[in-house]
């Protein structure tokens, strides 16, 4: 995104083009047991002030801090499946800052040698591919939390959250617009999914962005761009917001420099009722926070090779390789491939993964059975699009109606897979189809036993489909006059006279056929 800019009383040969230079930091709360450096249990869900908290995470003097080994596997896993290098050493560092819900006046994090570096995100934007650097990953302690009650003068603190694993990403500054911005954060948090490191809720804080933002100006294309000064917008806890804040301070700094004033290096916060960005504080430099070394902790060493050797001492690379699983870009490609289905489909699965994994075993199922039958593969793929269609419509939309997840749900696979086909055979209509679907969802029983019992075949037999049409003719005469003076509705009218009459039980074009048949002769 470009923004051109006429700057006071200068002519049109000295406009000026200016391009926003954007890079993010991320921080990720991770899904371990315990938290950081203490045994205390990592709960975002706990309602009690100040319950998971003992005198490690509460920086009482003479406590000494351990390693949670599990959250160091997590960052390396996420660096892994982000194209990242794996520092083999790697250590901890005290940043130094005082704020209320800090109570050691230190947050133990890293700065000189992060556990992974130089990685990657690539994402599709308008059917065109954009590749994300990312700087670096690293690994440091949450903060507590600070409340602060209305219409009252005193906050409060609690410190449950204070020593949760944080894994902090950030990204090189290729970013250049509020969308690119919001599309790296929800690829990131799926993927944050997928691994199973994190449940990444930016609603409940488990995923907090940040945004660096300056304004490059760029009179000559062939010229390296010499960056503006930077405003840094903290904790964003949505991606509306995210979108919404970058595209506020790029307007709002191309009216400062367009009135000829100067942009202020600050931290600024998001007023999401207000939307706009408010001043906080002057942004501090890396040396304000004076790092240096984590004395209680030991250096962090990543084994990068395969060893006979089994020891409890570092972290082996080849292990966490291992239990990467299908990526989201990858799992992308292989549906297009593999099912042919439409890619707004895909894209609907790939963002629910417990979706995605049913469809997989529905597939299979509807394989099985085209084997037994020896279908032609034209078939499958049109049994697969029918099966998508009810699982990203009707499905979804019934889980949502009821407020049920997937765990809730009764209905096997296997079960899903033949309600498809029988529908794909013609026995039983739309309509019905739907129908059943709820009962299965909610009682779990096969719908050749529902359709059975409920009497609920599609009725075939064209005698009796003559008879119903005849019927309906008979006694909708209004409907009819009105079909022959050309009101093409009318006839929908009539099919749907059709429909109630036979309870959903006849296919809609076999009604439009014959009753088209009879009103055109």
């Amino acid at each position: 995104m470009h923004f051109g800019i006429k700057m006071k009383k200068a002519s049109k040969k000295n406009k000026v083009t200016f391009q926003p230079i954007i890079g993010l930091e991320i921080h990720i709360e991770l899904n371990t047991k315990s938290k950081m450096f203490c045994g205390c249990r990592n709960d975002s869900t706990e309602t009690r002030p100040n319950f998971n908290t003992c005198a490690i995470c509460l920086g009482h003097p003479g406590t000494l801090p351990v390693i949670n080994k599990r959250a160091v596997e997590m960052v390396v896993k996420t660096g892994l499946a982000l194209s990242c290098e794996v520092n083999e050493r790697s250590y901890f560092e005290r940043k130094s800052y005082f704020y209320p819900d800090l109570p050691k006046g230190f947050q133990i994090s890293q700065y000189r040698l992060p556990l992974c570096k130089n990685g990657s995100l690539q994402l599709l934007l308008n059917r065109k591919e954009k590749k994300v650097g990312i700087e670096r990953i690293h690994l440091e302690e949450d903060t507590g939390k600070l409340i602060h009650p209305l219409g009252q003068n005193y906050s409060l603190v609690d410190f449950n959250r204070s020593g949760i694993p944080l894994m902090e990403l950030v990204t090189h500054p290729d970013i250049q617009s509020g969308i690119e911005a919001r599309k790296f954060c929800e690829e990131l948090q799926l993927i944050l999914r997928y691994l199973g490191v994190s449940n990444a809720d930016m609603e409940k804080g488990q995923m907090r962005c940040e945004v660096n933002i300056s304004l490059a100006p760029q009179t000559n294309k062939r010229k390296k761009l010499k960056l503006g000064t930077k405003v840094e917008i903290k904790n964003l806890n949505s991606f509306r917001s995210v979108e919404r804040t970058i595209d506020y301070e790029i307007k709002r700094q191309s009216q400062i420099i367009q009135r000829g004033g100067a942009i202020i290096q600050e931290t600024r916060g998001w007023d999401d009722t207000q939307g706009s960005t408010k001043t906080q504080r002057q942004k501090e430099e890396a040396h304000d926070y004076r790092y240096f070394p984590e004395p209680d902790l030991p250096i962090i060493q990543i084994k990068k090779t395969k060893s006979n050797k089994q020891s409890k001492e570092g972290i082996d690379i080849q292990k966490i390789k291992s239990e990467i699983p299908e990526l989201p870009w990858q799992k992308r490609k292989r549906f297009e491939e593999e099912y042919q289905i439409p890619q707004k489909d895909i894209e609907v699965l790939i963002r629910n993964k417990e979706l995605a994994d049913y469809f997989e075993e529905v597939a299979e199922e509807i394989q099985l059975w085209m084997d037994d039958e020896k279908m032609p593969l034209d078939h499958k793929f049109f049994l697969l699009k029918l099966a998508v269609n009810y699982l990203i419509t009707d499905l979804v939309g019934l889980m949502e109606k009821e407020k049920i997840n997937f765990q809730d749900i009764k209905m096997t696979p296997e079960n899903f897979a033949e309600l498809v086909i029988i529908l794909h055979k013609g026995e039983i209509s739309s309509r019905v189809a739907k129908d059943i679907l709820y009962k299965m969802v909610k009682i779990g029983i096969d719908p050749s036993h529902i359709i059975d019992e409920g009497k609920l075949k599609q009725v075939s037999d064209k005698k009796e489909i003559e008879r119903i049409a005849f019927k309906i003719i008979e006694e909708n005469k209004k409907a009819v006059e009105d079909y022959k003076k050309g009101k093409e509705n009318s006839i929908q009218f009539l099919i749907g006279q059709m429909m109630k009459e036979t309870k959903g039980k006849i296919n809609p074009k076999e009604a439009r056929r014959i009753l088209q048949k009879h009103l055109d002769s």
